[in-house]
């Protein structure tokens, strides 16, 4: 897949080509295990966070991408729309109270 191919795309697209390489790389050749997908997402922004600790950016914004792609990979995966999730949420999140409510 082309930089061309990648770039501009929407959310429910990107999901779609991250799945579309994890497939091709294996990482779905028998039924995946959701809590270990989970947790590999959590992995890559522990990842971001040791480099963001060590003031290493670009190691800090690839962890981030990382995260990104494991996460629409996911999505993808289990065919969610997530531009629709997001949208749905933000309409939620928007009547919210001021911190949801809490005291911080």
């Amino acid at each position: 897949m082309s930089e061309i191919e990648i770039k501009g795309q929407s959310l429910n697209q990107l999901a779609q080509s991250c799945h579309r390489i994890a497939v091709e790389k294996g990482f779905w050749e028998k039924e995946r295990n959701i809590g270990e997908a989970l947790m590999l997402i959590v992995t890559e922004l522990a990842e971001a966070m040791e480099a963001h600790r060590h003031q290493d950016d670009a190691n800090f914004k690839e962890e981030l991408a990382d995260t990104f792609i494991r996460l629409l990979d996911l999505c993808g995966g289990l065919n969610i729309d997530i531009e629709e999730e997001i949208y749905q949420k933000s309409l939620r999140n928007k009547n919210r109270p001021y911190k949801h409510g809490k005291i911080c």
